[in-house]
C-alpha cells in the first residue's frame, strides 16, 4: 500500500519483445481458484503481521522502473506494484532509498530491510551468492520474479558510431552503472576487446542521470535495462538526443529479492504477485506505465 499520489506516465513503449511467461527450475506460482480463496495476510511471517510493515529497499535511479517524480515520491513500476502487493497483502510496503544500486543485495543480506525491489535482474550468481569469479561471496537471495527485460543500448542520436550490439563496444567508451548486470557484461567484453587491440573504456557512475550525462559527452553507449535505455531515448532532450542501438539483448526476469531464510515471505510474495496476474491488476499496473509488453504469465521462485 505505497501511496503513490502522482504515478508518472512515462513515453516508453514496446520495450520487451520475445518470452513472456517466466520459466526454468524455479517455483511455479498457481493463479486457480482454490487459490483465490487463501488468506494472504495468514500467509506472511508473524512478524510482518504485527508490524503492518515491509520494508523495501531500492536505488531510486532507473525510471521508470523506480525513481523519485517531481514531488519526491516513489514512483515507476515497482512502487505501483508494490503498492498492490501490500493491498493483498493487509500490509504496507514502505520503500528505503538505498543510494547506489550497488547498494541494493548487500543492504538486504545486512538485513536493513525485508525485501529488495529495484528492478533487479535474477541470475544465477545472485542466487548462489557468487562474484565475478564465480567464487562464494555471500549466502545469496531468492527472487520472486514478476517482469522481463533484457539489455538496451543508448547511443547518440543516428547512431553515428555504429553501435549495435555488445561486440561493436570495442575501440568505443561506455558508460554502465555500477554493480549492475550491464556493469557485468562490459567488463567482460572489455577484456575481449583488449585483445584484439580494440581496447574498449568503461566510464562507471552510481546513477542513471550520471551516465546520461556522460552519455551527453564522452561516452558513445550508455548500456542498461531495455526500458531504461528506451525511456531515455524517447524522454531525454523531448527524444532529440539519442536513439536505441540494435535490437534488446539477452531478456531475463526482474525479481524481488529476500534472503534464503524467508521462505514463508517469498512464497506469500509469488502468491499475491500471482493473484495481481489472474485478477487483471498486474496487467493494469504495466499499462499504466506503457511496460506491458515485459508482462509474465505467472510468477515464480528463481527463475533465472
Amino acid at each position: 500500500m505505497v501511496q503513490l499520489t502522482g504515478r508518472g506516465r512515462t513515453a516508453l513503449a514496446a520495450v520487451v519483445g520475445g518470452a513472456l511467461l517466466v520459466s526454468g527450475c524455479g517455483i511455479v506460482g498457481t493463479g486457480n481458484a482454490p487459490d483465490r480463496q487463501v488468506d494472504l495476510h495468514s500467509m506472511l511471517p508473524e512478524r510482518v503481521r504485527k508490524a503492518g510493515v515491509l520494508t523495501v529497499g531500492a536505488s531510486f535511479t532507473a525510471a521508470p522502473v523506480v525513481y523519485r517524480n517531481d514531488r519526491n515520491e516513489p514512483d515507476g513500476l515497482d512502487p505501483h506494484l508494490a503498492e498492490k502487493l501490500g493491498a493483498l497483502l493487509g500490509v504496507r510496503l514502505e520503500f528505503q532509498d538505498v543510494g547506489q544500486f550497488a547498494n541494493v543485495l548487500p543492504g538486504l543480506l545486512d538485513r536493513k530491510y525485508d525485501i529488495a525491489m529495484s528492478g533487479i535482474t535474477d541470475t544465477r550468481e545472485r542466487e548462489q551468492g557468487l562474484d565475478k569469479s564465480g567464487l562464494q561471496a555471500n549466502p545469496g537471495v531468492d527472487f520472486v520474479d514478476y517482469f522481463m527485460a533484457g539489455i538496451g543500448i543508448a547511443v547518440d542520436k543516428g547512431n553515428p558510431k555504429g553501435v549495435t550490439d555488445v561486440e561493436k563496444l570495442c575501440g568505443h567508451t561506455v558508460t554502465v552503472k555500477k554493480g549492475t548486470t550491464h556493469d557485468d557484461l562490459v567488463t567482460l567484453q572489455k577484456g575481449s576487446c583488449d585483445r584484439e587491440g580494440h581496447p574498449l573504456t568503461i566510464m562507471e557512475t552510481d546513477s542513471d542521470t550520471a551516465a546520461i550525462e556522460n552519455l551527453k559527452g564522452q561516452a558513445d553507449a550508455f548500456v542498461t535495462d531495455y526500458p531504461k535505455a528506451v525511456y531515455a531515448a524517447q524522454t531525454v532532450g523531448n527524444g532529440s538526443l539519442f536513439d536505441i542501438g540494435g535490437p534488446q539483448l539477452q531478456p531475463r526476469p526482474f525479481g524481488i529479492a529476500l534472503r534464503k531464510e524467508d521462505q514463508q515471505l517469498r512464497d506469500a510474495l509469488m502468491r499475491a504477485m500471482n493473484r495481481l496476474i489472474t485478477n487483471g491488476t498486474y496487467d493494469q499496473v504495466l499499462s499504466d506505465h506503457q511496460l506491458t509488453v515485459g508482462a509474465i504469465q505467472n510468477s515464480v521462485t528463481n527463475g533465472a
